[in-house]
């Protein structure tokens, strides 16, 4: 498949992507809440259970994985991404390796991972990946995101792209405006737009493939501890007019992150912009925790719940895909 093809693959239909690359120490946080420990094991049989759910089929298009989780097979020794190709969603890794603060600019921080990128990325190709990502963290406060850290950040971000493509793998680009804070929907709006302005001037800069590029943004919405929140319809407006000025047309997907949004609220706001419409390239999903939460809860790491947990992350997977075509309705919630 050529990079156009896998891009165009994974948000075809109405398909998202599966967000399964937390690090060991945030799935941890994860199974703290459900009083399981955090072994690999556990993390295996989790993760197993995720991508073995019927639910996959025809919804997801992608799993993103962590370095441990490409490697890992499952209980019965097939490799856990050979039960994603048979689901029939491609296998994809994280290789960013985390923030590091900005020098002189408090509360700012770069994506750092550039060092030995190449050789990490043969590697996973060599594994089978077809797609990778890299996230990128903006902070709103008071006078931040400032311009240093918005453009280290993207031109972090165009370099690890342009390595992922010369490796023969999709680059996920994810410039993330972070949800926390008490600012407005118009400074979200305003970090949004100049962090998108400045990714596509530096991938247009190293040459980057926007047909071979998937966007994983946040939506632009009120900060969480803002006291008035902005409606589903006023996100949903907001966040198309943001990506119509400052995303290029040719681009295959835009694959939003959920960002700390409840798993409805998600799936919500995904299909209120899909029935606006008048855009070019597929508005799809990426999300982690918004398709993950329910079925994180009702495994409690217990065989017996396995079923249960998968009908949880199938039905999510189902109104996401659903949001993806505009065809979503909170009445389908009720089961």
């Amino acid at each position: 498949m050529t990079l156009e093809e896998i891009a165009t693959f994974i948000v075809a239909d109405g398909k998202g992507i599966l967000a399964a690359d937390e690090s060991n120490p945030t799935c941890g946080k994860r199974f703290d809440s459900i009083g399981v420990e955090s072994t690999e094991e556990n993390r295996r049989d989790y993760r197993e259970m995720l991508f073995r759910s019927k639910g996959m089929k025809g919804n997801i298009g992608g799993v993103i994985l962590f370095d441990e989780t490409i490697r890992q097979s499952a209980a019965d020794g097939t490799l856990l991404r050979e039960i994603i190709l048979k689901q029939g969603a491609l296998p994809g890794i994280k290789v960013d390796k985390g923030l590091q603060p900005i020098e002189n600019f408090p509360g700012e921080t770069v994506t750092v991972g550039l060092d030995g990128l190449d050789e990490r990325l043969k590697e996973y190709a060599e594994m089978g990946a077809k797609f990778t990502k890299w996230r990128a963290v903006i902070n709103i406060g008071d006078g931040i995101p400032s311009d240093e850290c918005i453009h280290a950040n993207m031109d972090s971000l165009a370099q690890y792209a342009k390595c992922a493509q010369e490796n023969g793998m999709v680059p996920i680009v994810e410039p993330e405006v972070l949800m926390d804070g008490e600012h407005s929907i118009d400074a979200c709006y305003d970090a949004s737009e100049r962090s998108l302005k400045s990714l596509f001037e530096h991938l247009e800069k190293y040459q980057v493939n926007i047909k071979g590029t998937i966007l994983k943004p946040n939506m632009v919405t009120s900060g969480s501890n803002h006291n008035i929140q902005a409606s589903i319809n006023e996100v949903a407006t907001r966040t198309i007019d943001c990506l119509v000025k400052n995303v290029p047309s040719e681009l295959p997907g835009v694959a939003f992150l959920s960002g700390g949004q409840s798993d409805v609220l998600a799936t919500a706001h995904l299909d209120a912009m899909n029935k606006i419409g008048g855009f070019s390239w597929k508005l799809s999903f990426s999300y982690g925790r918004a398709l993950q939460a329910a079925a994180l809860k009702a495994w409690e790491g217990k065989v017996e719940n396995i079923f249960i947990s998968q009908d949880e992350l199938s039905h999510r997977a189902e109104m996401n895909k659903l949001a993806s075509l505009g065809e979503w309705d909170e009445k389908l919630e009720d089961r």
